[in-house]
């Protein structure tokens, strides 16, 4: 299908002007209306927008491919359109967007606009092709354009690979959503080997499955292959062949380099019986930088446990009736209630999850169970947050070890390894250094902090609620965060409603932090981090700690500290303005119980800003 069949003159706009991406993505939609291709605007608006907060369509150089398949559309249609001064669609480079190309498919179009955007992503990386458009005069040039450029490009393409050949180099490049990037390094890497004339042939994953596949004579008689990709690729047919592994923006980014280096055989053997390739010196990953990476796998599958949780728990207090039983706000109506079950169901799959994830990060699939065990028995035993972390990272290494020690079996007993040697072991082994090793110094610490914290009673009011508040945001539920919870509700039983104050508002600070630093120094977040950042707001106001969780696994140096200090100052208000609280729990929801309730919204308010403040001053902007 040519591309230009696809555009109407009418849905062509080369002197655009848009304020934002909003403003950008309703403009475009009014363009794909105007050329005949949308039956409902308002559905193709919102599945448009559905499929930005997966991740964005600017993909960066200043270009945006925004598309969607709905069933707003009447027939398959592109809409393009120029804006000459920029606009910020959060492009993945951070540099604002000139030249956008919208794409529309019905629900029964197959994959029309898979297949468009693939060739769209082919031709923005030749030379000329996008300032070529964004400086045409006419529509009629726009589409004379693309015409020939899609000729010449796949035209030939076409006819060139119709036999096999012998390739010196061969490619396989693949990103996690299968669309523009995989094109755009396959392109990159094709233009820089023709200029070098290097013969090499690349395979692309993509969303619709791969194409162009490597064959069997072909792998054999390369000289090396690259692998540009950010997702798992099919490795073993590679098995005694050069590998250079990287990341698809290496692909697109220094495609010459690569070339250089598979034709000089600088590339490790890959082995496919450890399914472990060495990257190249350019991507030599550091110590730090792979605990991170394992870390965010673990934290990655436990932010919808999170979120999901905290959100039902946070619906059963506005739902509740606090003048029922204050002892058991939350869960004192049978709707209440059941949403509190279903919230603490999810959270109890938070911890297991995030060490679980960590756990296979390192070691792979045998290392899952193992991670799951010691998140749960570290919960159990009381080692929280910290523990699950120590867990995820103690199993992952774990099966590492006992891979090298098992790895003397022979290989008929490859399935009995992995089904019967792995789990039982490894969750025995697991269990005993959480029970022994992690678990008693961890109760021992909690126990010595809340004997301190009753000593302090007595001592300075103000010093106590920073204390508290700090004490609150130091490990987001863990054993810390308990301690200082334990000791405010035990006040509460004691008639000392001064404590629970500084406890709960320490608490709603780091979410609230999070939250408005997400907005304010939004370079300093991920854009799933800034997505997430909304919900933090209303856990922050529900007195829900923990989603602070993943922002402090990612980026625990500069996290918690920010947090830590933010919740102090909080805290040391609240004492200071002389607040009370008579429940144990509710956030927001439980201010008609708080005593002096201005002044205790001005203390949240003043911490939370001071968190969010010393977040971005401390972290580092974010390169997605």
């Amino acid at each position: 299908m040519k591309i230009t069949s696809l555009i109407n003159k009418a849905s062509i706009n080369l002197n655009a002007q848009a304020i934002n991406k909003q403003d950008a993505i309703e403009k475009l939609v009014e363009l794909m209306y105007k050329g005949g291709n949308v039956k409902d605007k308002q559905g193709y608006k919102e599945a448009i927008l559905q499929r930005e907060q997966s991740s964005t369509t600017g993909i960066g150089d200043g270009i945006a491919i925004p598309h969607a398949k709905t069933s707003a559309i009447a027939s398959p249609g592109v809409a393009i359109m120029v804006v000459k001064d920029g606009v910020d669609y959060e492009a993945l480079d951070g540099q604002n967007t000139n030249l956008f190309f919208m794409i529309g498919a019905p629900d029964n179009g197959q994959d029309t606009h898979l297949e468009v955007l693939s060739k769209l992503s082919t031709l923005i990386m030749s030379p000329g092709f996008k300032d070529s458009i964004i400086n045409a005069k006419s529509e009629d040039e726009v589409l004379n354009i693309i015409d020939m450029a899609e000729s010449e490009k796949f035209d030939v393409k076409e006819e060139t690979n119709t036999k096999d050949e012998i390739y010196d180099v061969l490619c396989v490049t693949a990103c996690p959503t299968g669309i523009a990037h995989t094109f755009m390094a396959a392109e990159a890497l094709e233009n820089k080997a023709k200029e070098k004339g290097i013969k090499v042939k690349v395979e692309t994953n993509g969303s619709s499955g791969a194409k162009n596949v490597l064959t069997k004579e072909e792998i054999a008689n390369a000289k090396c292959i690259i692998v540009a990709a950010d997702k798992q690729v099919e490795m073993n047919r590679f098995d005694g062949k050069k590998v250079l592994q990287v990341r698809v923006a290496e692909g697109i980014k220094n495609p010459a380099g690569l070339l250089d280096k598979a034709i000089n055989g600088d590339a490790p053997i890959f082995n496919a019986s450890s399914h472990n390739v060495e990257e190249s010196s350019s991507q030599n990953e550091s110590i730090g930088r792979k605990i991170y990476k394992d870390l965010m796998n673990g934290v990655s599958h436990m932010l919808p446990f999170v979120i999901g949780g905290g959100i039902l728990i946070a619906l059963a207090f506005l739902f509740d009736n606090f003048e029922i039983d204050p002892s058991n706000f939350g869960s004192n109506t049978p709707f209440a209630a059941f949403l509190k079950r279903t919230g603490d169901a999810a959270f109890s799959f938070m911890l297991p999850v995030l060490a679980g994830y960590i756990a296979m990060s390192i070691a792979d699939r045998p290392a899952l169970v193992v991670g799951f065990v010691g998140g749960y028995l570290a919960n159990l035993g009381g080692s929280g947050f910290l523990g699950a972390l120590f867990a995820g990272f103690v199993a992952g290494y774990l099966i590492l070890g006992l891979k090298k020690v098992l790895s003397i079996l022979p290989m008929a007993l490859d399935g009995i390894r992995t089904i019967l040697l792995y789990p039982v072991l490894g969750i025995l082994l697991m269990s005993v250094i959480i029970t022994f090793v992690i678990n008693p110094p961890v109760a021992w610490f909690n126990a010595w902090l809340s004997a301190l914290l009753t000593n302090m009673g007595d001592s300075s009011k103000v010093l106590l609620g920073a204390v508290l508040g700090f004490m609150m945001a130091v490990d987001f539920g863990g054993p810390i965060n308990k301690a200082a919870y334990v000791f405010g509700t035990a006040q509460i039983a004691e008639g000392n409603f001064h404590i629970m104050a500084p406890v709960m508002i320490g608490g709603m600070v780091p979410p609230l932090a999070i939250a408005i630093a997400t907005f304010i120094f939004k370079n300093k977040f991920t854009k799933k981090e800034r997505e997430s950042g909304i919900s933090n707001f209303v856990m922050g106001l529900s007195f829900i700690t923990e989603g602070a969780i993943p922002f402090a696994a990612s980026d625990p140096l500069r996290v918690i500290p920010a947090c830590a200090i933010g919740a102090g100052v909080a805290g040391a208000l609240s004492m200071l303005f002389n607040c009370t609280l008579r429940a144990p729990h509710g956030g927001i929801f439980v201010f008609p119980v708080v005593g002096n309730p201005l002044m205790y919204l001005v203390a949240l308010i003043v911490g939370s800003l001071v968190g969010a403040i010393l977040l971005g001053i401390f972290k580092k902007p974010v390169k997605e």
